[in-house]
């Protein structure tokens, strides 16, 4: 019997979980539930019934596990929780410090209703997570380093759009190449910020803007720029749909260590990604982890759980019997 899906939210994420359901022939979609006017939404699915974002309680009963896909820092925050009382839920939620009280406030919903949710599912946090978890229980005697990109980042882009004057940008988050060099020789330095990534934008200026003022508005933003390198590259719009119209991302998780009585072996541990769509990535892991929430919840498993807790055989559609043959 194949797990029954429903999509809450249907952006660049939303279509990515459409297509990674499709490429699962145990699971199903059976509805779009969407804040827009359902009338004007088109998904790829046929028969499948696109509704009101206000109506999802109606289908309760009907859906084994709900994926949300809006943004981590407004929609989630409201969204996890409110639905994590009628469904089965799954979300990205990625603000790192914010997840302890996230998980908090899904937990108490999912108990509440008695329903099980599985929360920040996806790269980073994610499989990161887990590769960080792995890299340093094998080697305790280490450090870890998360290197992002080459790739876009969508919350830095939406930034660089809010300043007046910009009609368009994208924003890179790239690896410095001397310090990832470094960690790869098992150097273990300590980075700063600025000496671990930078960033280059590309936007698209209003005729007549200040491009001076909006480049000082860029490297000085707080949170987002100060703190690194920043190189603002200002192009037409056709260049920016012609040579940036995509969503690449990818990054690297590495831990160096040592073993031995007086230490004297090094050993590095490297987990890397390299990604044409990050939307698509983010979602093939999560539908992956709906199917895991189904399993939990047929055993009884109630609450809040994140990817750590999760068994790595649950996320499989194989037997436990039959990836042991094939895997070990």
């Amino acid at each position: 019997m194949s797990i029954k899906v429903g999509i809450f939210g249907y952006g660049n994420l939303g279509r990515g979980i459409e297509s990674a359901l499709a490429q699962n022939e145990d699971m199903e979609l059976c509805a779009v539930f969407t804040r827009r006017d359902p009338d004007t939404l088109k998904i790829r699915t046929a028969g499948v019934p696109v509704c009101r974002a206000a109506d999802v309680d109606s289908f309760k009963d009907k859906i084994d596990v709900m994926i949300l896909c809006g943004g981590s820092a407004t929609d989630l925050p409201v969204q996890t929780p409110a639905l994590a009382k009628n469904f089965c839920v799954i979300d990205s939620f990625d603000t790192h410090a914010r997840i302890p009280e996230h998980l908090a406030a899904v937990d108490a919903a999912a108990r509440e209703g008695g329903h099980l949710a599985i929360i920040s599912c996806g790269w980073d946090p994610g499989m990161f997570s887990l590769n960080r978890l792995y890299a340093g229980a094998i080697l305790p005697d280490g450090k870890d380093y998360t290197f992002w990109g080459r790739g876009v980042s969508q919350g830095h882009s939406d930034a660089v759009r809010r300043i007046d004057g910009v009609l368009d940008a994208k924003q890179y988050t790239i690896p410095v190449k001397d310090a990832l060099d470094a960690v790869r020789c098992g150097e273990a330095p300590e980075l700063s910020t600025r000496q671990k990534h930078k960033r280059e934008c590309f936007v698209v200026a209003a005729e007549g803007a200040d491009k001076s003022r909006i480049e000082r508005e860029i490297k000085e933003m707080p949170n987002y720029f100060a703190d690194y390198d920043t190189t603002v590259h200002f192009i037409s719009a056709e260049e920016l749909m012609r040579d940036h119209g995509g969503i690449p991302h990818g990054g690297f998780v590495i831990r160096s260590g040592k073993t031995g009585f007086e230490r004297e072996n090094s050993h590095v541990i490297e987990y890397s990604l390299r990604l044409d769509s990050n939307p698509e990535f983010t979602a093939s892991v999560i539908v992956a982890y709906a199917r895991a929430a189904a399993r939990m919840y047929g055993e009884g498993q109630r609450g809040c759980k994140t990817v750590l807790d999760v068994p790595p055989a649950y996320l499989s559609p194989k037997s436990r019997e039959k990836l042991i043959c094939e895997l070990l």
